[in-house]
């Protein structure tokens, strides 16, 4: 069958759903992933043509995406800080705004005269954050914590695929951890969607994404933050760093929380599309 075919119903079956642009990203994503093929090379060969066991494996793919299952979770896979990260739904999708928090901690890091910081990633998840971290600051001594003994299988699985020697511990933040270890940066993105959010949010992340990781009740929104800034100040070293990835619509009550645990130097970042949405802050230990 002509690939260009393909192509066409890809968008004749999906185009109620999503947007031509998301159908072509879907539609390229997964011929580079099953069939080796760039996406230019409809415009290069516009008469390919693959074969009924090549097509198979996007139709199956279609069938998942008409039921708005995520595409990195199809090919089981996603990009993130120019590596590789295996996924499922046992792990959130790293997010272009998370991309951003790495961003900044490795701008801070770099500009330390501490070329071997120890750093802790709560909530790990894919590892996402901790791994890239790793990848970036080699002499840094790496640690992610997460609830969910499946997400750090897979995060265990990134780590080695990415090649980091990266320390993943199970934990509850929740539950007070004693760690017995200091850290010079804590970082994390934690989960701040609230309940009443959920009607803004689409089909295939509501579906199909962990709720464990995504979703706080309106009555206690800031139920995680608190656990990390009491946690982090008894495990940040002296003049230690925080690391936040937030709720837009929390700033405010996020920075008052970090106060009241008398954090200083509090500054607020917006993210890629105009959100507050990360934040750091430093330990005095006054």
């Amino acid at each position: 069958m002509l690939l260009k075919e393909i192509k066409k119903i890809y968008h004749k079956e999906l185009g109620e759903i999503y947007s031509k642009e998301e159908v072509d990203s879907f539609f390229y994503i997964l011929i580079e992933h099953y069939l080796g093929l760039e996406r230019f090379v409809l415009a290069l060969q516009p008469n390919i043509s693959i074969s009924k066991e090549e097509e198979q494996p996007l139709f199956k793919a279609l069938s998942e995406l008409r039921l708005q299952r995520p595409v990195q979770y199809i090919i089981g896979k996603t990009h993130f800080m120019d590596m590789d990260f295996l996924v499922d739904e046992n792990v959130l999708i790293p997010r272009p705004e998370t991309e951003e928090l790495v961003r900044w901690i490795l701008e801070t890091s770099q500009a330390s005269p501490d070329k071997n910081p120890t750093i802790l990633d709560i909530g790990t998840g894919s590892g996402c954050i901790a791994i890239s971290l790793a990848k970036n600051l080699p002499k840094a001594q790496v640690y992610g914590l997460d609830v969910s003994e499946p997400a750090l299988e897979i995060a265990r699985r990134n780590a080695k695929k990415n090649e980091v020697d990266t320390i993943f511990l199970q934990n509850d933040i929740l539950t007070r951890p004693k760690l017995n270890r200091k850290f010079d940066s804590i970082v994390s993105n934690p989960p701040y969607v609230r309940d009443m959010e959920k009607k803004e949010m689409q089909k295939n992340v509501l579906e199909h994404e962990p709720d464990s990781a995504l979703f706080v009740s309106d009555e206690n929104p800031l139920v995680f933050y608190e656990a990390i800034a009491r946690f982090a100040k008894k495990n940040l070293k002296i003049n230690g760093i925080l690391f936040l990835e937030i709720n837009q619509y929390l700033a405010k009550e996020t920075q008052a929380l970090l106060e009241q645990y008398n954090f200083s130097e509090i500054e607020l970042r917006k993210d890629m599309f105009g959100n507050d949405r990360l934040v750091k802050c430093t330990d005095l230990k006054n």
